[in-house]
């Protein structure tokens, strides 16, 4: 029987419980069999195909709408993957904790305008390349994911997922400017605790590493400069086009990018299409098991009790650190409106509605797949030879560096 009133019962969560700590664990326990991406594809498939035969049983439109958010969620993924990866800024900064912080600012304030995506794509390669003379890298590559990846994107839109679908549900386009307060509250604190961090790593290099990293020193110079118009026009078929012709024009252009883009560059660029399928192979079964997962939250959520700003803050922001965030966004939106308060702003109190914009996207940077761009920028560390830490690693980072200043947060605009 087919019902939109279908709610699994709380143990068809496991596989996506699984599929987590598959992400966290074999890395480690079985690094030679993670390596392979067909073999990522046959855990994710392996563990979703009991909750697809499930849903095809139940509720087979959730399927056909998980099927839909992957293939436009995976298009503008690779969209701004292959284009970027067109656009080559060569040269070689002094990788110093301010030039360092002065990257990573620059990248939170593009995420709102390009995309977290977008702006991760342009600018891990130059970090990397900046930082090739020194030893300690990975906690910059981290840094990178919470600020550029995440945390960046919430002043418009364009900038994250979530805010798009919010716009799609009424939020009127210029409204996330209203969280510039607290954007520029968060990024200061973070870039602040990075170079701290930054100037002891600094400190910590040979004295051969930081020599050969201040004589290679090479201004910078932009090639692939006509993939900027192609990425602006991704950015103008999301803001402007819907399904399925914005997914067709999105792909056209990265054919057009991966077509007429020298391939010399793309050389240079070290340019490859593993971090892509790797985030592919793995979102496939994420897409499919948290379908459950969504669900109880849909049918449960006001049992959360959760009802004050701060409350939506951090239960929107919890749960998008491992669920997909725009669902979550969604889902948190439902909830606020079903609870009858001040429709201020899409049927909800304005500062609910900041409340879960900013959980959704800041807390996306808590775990490698609270948001698309953290595995990629992971992958791509990795293929440039940056040990970057594991799933459970990254979440002791994340947990160390980002949850005091969430509190904070919650402190000063929610408290």
């Amino acid at each position: 029987m087919h019902s939109d009133s279908f709610v699994p019962g709380l143990g068809w969560a496991l596989p996506f419980v699984a599929l987590l700590l598959s992400i966290a664990i074999l890395p480690l326990a079985a690094s030679h069999f993670w390596e392979s991406n067909l073999r990522k594809l046959g855990v994710a498939a392996l563990l979703g195909l009991p909750v697809l035969a499930l849903y095809l049983q139940a509720r087979p439109e959730a399927l056909v709408d998980a099927g839909r958010d992957y293939v436009s969620f995976m298009v503008l993924l690779g969209g701004l993957f292959v284009i970027s990866g067109g656009i080559l800024l060569e040269g070689d900064l002094q990788a110093t904790p301010r030039t360092n912080a002065m990257l990573l600012a620059a990248g939170a304030l593009l995420a709102s305008f390009v995309g977290t995506t977008g702006a991760s794509m342009l600018l891990i390669r130059p970090l990397l390349q900046t930082n090739r003379e020194r030893k300690r890298v990975a906690h910059t590559v981290v840094f990178f994911i919470f600020l550029v990846s995440n945390v960046g994107g919430c002043l418009t839109p364009l900038g994250d997922p979530p805010l798009f679908l919010g716009y799609l549900a009424g939020v009127p386009f210029l409204w996330t400017l209203r969280l510039f307060p607290a954007w520029l509250f968060t990024v200061a604190l973070v870039l602040a605790v990075y170079v701290l961090w930054d100037r002891r790593e600094y400190a910590r290099e040979t004295l051969a590493d930081r020599r050969r990293d201040f004589y290679e020193v090479r201004p910078l110079r932009l090639a692939g400069k006509d993939n900027f118009v192609l990425l602006l026009g991704v950015l103008a078929a999301v803001a402007l086009l819907r399904a399925p012709w914005r997914e067709l024009v999105i792909v056209g252009l990265a054919v057009a990018s991966f077509l007429w883009t020298d391939t010399e560059l793309r050389k240079a660029n070290r340019f490859t299409f593993q971090p892509i399928l790797e985030v592919g192979a793995l979102f496939a079964g994420i897409f499919v098991t948290m379908l459950p997962a969504l669900d109880l939250l849909r049918a449960r959520g006001a049992e959360l009790g959760v009802r004050e700003p701060w409350q939506f803050f951090w239960a929107s922001g919890a749960l998008s650190s491992f669920l997909d965030n725009a669902p979550t966004y969604m889902a948190f939106l439902a909830l606020a409106k079903g609870l009858g308060l001040s429709p201020e702003v899409a049927g909800v109190p304005e500062r609910i509605l900041a409340a879960i914009s900013l959980g959704a996207v800041f807390m996306g940077a808590n775990s490698y797949i609270g948001n698309g761009p953290n595995f990629m920028v992971r992958a791509i560390a990795e293929e440039r030879g940056v040990k970057m830490p594991s799933f459970g690693g990254y979440m002791l980072f994340s947990g160390a560096v980002l949850l005091p200043i969430f509190m904070l947060v919650t402190v000063v605009f929610f408290g």
